[in-house]
């Protein structure tokens, strides 16, 4: 494994700095190749002109010692994601890695899944980069020993970034839903082609759900925005995800939905068998998904009744399912009983204290 670990200035996030990232426009590297592989742009785009349901692909029965290489290979290619498209272009994985420990493997993606989806992406010709800025901690090198995943992509030959420390490059923002003027973007963030949330199926104390959307919360890096980025939490967290999200390159979503947590999340729920792996290229239509899943109303989540036909659909007549339906893999996931989650579960037996 090589691991970047670069230290840059400290610089003000709500600051004017001279845009950088406006050399990036990976966004039209995708436009005109495939319709599903747009990114939020692109779906704003089509939206316009009259959007077509976006793909969710779900699979159930998985398991980490499974083959989910094939699995995932069969949901790209299921929804849209070809080799074609990404042949000598620069995938980052992005897995959630928020405070792993062994104790808690329900926490943190499991580095199997990581390693699958790094094939699958190798195989369509890509060169593969991971990268995460875990949030509660600033020793990335400890989190990736805890989490299992140092050893899983030293063995896989997989470079890692660490993306806390990274050099960073100055991105507006496109959401314009917070008050903020833009984002630092790790270097390795926003020169990538592709940016693919790789998160974990998880109940959140604050927003009822995290999954694909809040996993990019992880891109921030800790040296600009601190430790668990504040700057963030000030400015709103449902505005932050819409805007980080909005903001990005394309993105795509791999989720690990194998073992989950549910009750006290982010950090300190329980663990909830499921076996399901959830794959699409838009992070909204995948949450949705996963919220119905859990049984929780996606309209009722804040950041996805933001996104919804903004970054994408969240209304199940136009997210269109591919392998298993969510119908028929509903179990209700329990969360805490506080005045701005009650709104969420279609089962009020679900919220626990």
């Amino acid at each position: 494994m090589n691991m970047k670990n670069r230290t840059d200035k400290l610089p003000n996030p709500r600051g004017n700095v001279a845009s950088q990232a406006d050399r990036f426009d990976r966004r039209a590297l995708l436009v005109g190749t495939s319709a599903v592989a747009l990114g939020a742009i692109g779906y704003a785009v089509l939206n316009r002109n009259g959007s077509p349901k976006q793909p969710v692909f779900i699979a159930r029965n998985q398991r980490y010692d499974g083959p989910l290489t094939v699995t995932i290979r069969d949901g790209l290619v299921a929804t849209g994601m070809t080799p074609d498209l990404l042949r000598g272009k620069r995938v980052l994985l992005k897995p959630n890695l928020v405070e792993p420990t062994r104790r808690a493997p329900h926490m943190t993606t499991h580095p199997a899944m990581v390693v699958a989806a790094a094939e699958v992406f190798r195989d369509f010709g890509a060169r593969v980069v991971v990268g995460e800025a875990p949030g509660h901690v600033r020793d990335t090198e400890m989190a990736l020993v805890e989490g299992g995943m140092h050893e899983a992509l030293r063995a896989a030959k997989l470079e890692f970034s660490d993306l806390n420390y990274e050099d960073v490059v100055w991105t507006p923002n496109r959401g314009r839903t917070s008050q903020l003027d833009g984002f630092y973007f790790p270097r390795s963030v926003a020169s990538a082609d592709l940016v693919v949330s790789m998160p974990k199926m998880k109940t959140h104390h604050w927003v009822g759900v995290t999954a694909a959307m809040k996993n990019l919360y992880g891109v921030i890096p800790g040296i600009v925005y601190g430790w668990p980025k504040n700057v963030l939490h000030h400015a709103g967290i449902p505005q932050t995800v819409f805007d980080i999200n909005a903001s990005l390159p394309p993105t795509l979503a791999i989720a690990d939905g194998i073992l989950c947590m549910e009750g006290d999340g982010p950090i300190m729920g329980s663990p909830k068998p499921m076996g399901l792996v959830i794959v699409g290229p838009n992070a909204t239509a995948v949450d949705a998904t996963i919220a119905r899943i859990m049984n929780l109303r996606p309209e009722n989540v804040s950041y996805l009744a933001l996104a919804a036909n903004r970054l994408g659909p969240i209304a199940d007549s136009r997210i269109e399912q591919r392998g298993e339906r969510w119908q028929d893999l509903v179990s209700p996931f329990s969360i805490i009983d506080s005045p701005h989650l009650r709104s969420l579960p279609l089962d009020p037996g679900a919220l626990i204290s």
